[in-house]
């Protein structure tokens, strides 16, 4: 494909590397939105998503309320993946949605909501998520996706729908056919999906070029893998994702994967990434830089 766009609009080079380092999961439990705030007075993380369904969204709100600066956008969420620590629609307890699973809550993972799920309902929920958050003082840079949920051919309209209503850039790459084909799309999917992608970039919205991040499958070495993967960022737009919570007795009790969290907070309140990230080259942005791109047509 052509460079992005959004690289000349942000005045950088073709050959630039710019990077969103997000952080994940804000308002699923205490830890994650304490993490946030330590995360955002250390300086190196450059925006993050909160989770509206999530018992801890409230606290997460408040935060937003207190520090209009930081770059929070809505983290809209159709899953519900721990065995014993739940959440559910806020639109509806309606079965016949295809929202909920047998004990009321969101399905837990994206395939099962993917199938199950009528897409009047899913344009329904995922309005009212960025609406709750909006009325609890969020002011939302962006919207993004848990699990991938939406990334369907279902249900992808109501996720552009709501990015475009409001005015705000979406988590989406720009792939091509060929790209999307390596998703596993088919390839009559594969290629409505790259004319979408066409028919964006036209309108003058900004995509993003890789969407990656740190895998929640070793807390071993995270800095050394957090530097490496950094490193090996290649020019265009990148959305770097980590999942960052201080360590809790709550935390610990949700996840197993608690130690990947712990560490990538550890990482990134470290003095040896922010050394790492002044030398690197990199374009640390936000999404308030891609929401100031948004076409004013688009609202």
């Amino acid at each position: 494909m052509q460079p992005n766009p959004v690289l000349a609009k942000l005045g950088l080079s073709a050959q630039d590397r710019a990077v969103i380092i997000h952080t994940d999961d804000i308002g699923m439990c205490q830890a994650s939105v304490s993490a946030f705030a330590g995360l955002h007075a250390f300086g190196l993380i450059s925006s993050g998503a909160i989770m509206v369904p999530c018992p801890w969204f409230l606290e997460a709100a408040r935060y937003a309320r207190r520090n209009p600066t930081a770059d929070l956008g809505v983290h809209l969420t159709l899953t519900s993946e721990w065995e014993t620590y739940r959440w559910g629609p806020v639109s509806t307890r309606d079965p016949s949605s295809g929202l909920l699973d047998e004990q009321g809550c969101f399905h837990s993972r994206s395939a099962a909501v993917q199938l199950a799920a009528d897409p009047a309902a899913v344009q329904r929920e995922l309005e009212a998520q960025f609406d709750r958050a909006a009325a609890a003082g969020i002011r939302p840079t962006h919207i993004d996706t848990h699990m991938g949920a939406v990334a369907h051919v279902r249900l992808m309209a109501a996720y552009l729908n709501l990015a475009l209503s409001h005015g705000i850039p979406m988590l989406m790459a720009r792939l091509d056919e060929a790209g999307f084909r390596a998703l596993d799309l088919d390839g009559e999917a594969a290629a409505a999906a790259a004319e979408m992608v066409h028919q964006l970039e036209a309108m003058g919205i900004p995509l993003l070029d890789h969407i990656i991040g740190m895998p929640l499958d070793s807390a071993e070495e995270r800095l050394d893998r957090t530097i490496r993967a950094l490193d090996a960022l290649e020019p265009g737009v990148t959305h770097f994702v980590i999942h960052p919570a201080e360590d809790t007795p709550e935390l610990r009790a949700i996840t197993p994967d608690w130690p990947c969290r712990v560490a990538d907070y550890r990482t990134f309140t470290s003095d040896e990434l922010r050394h790492f990230l002044q030398g690197s080259g990199l374009h640390v942005i936000g999404y308030r830089a891609l929401q100031q791109l948004m076409p004013v047509a688009a609202g």
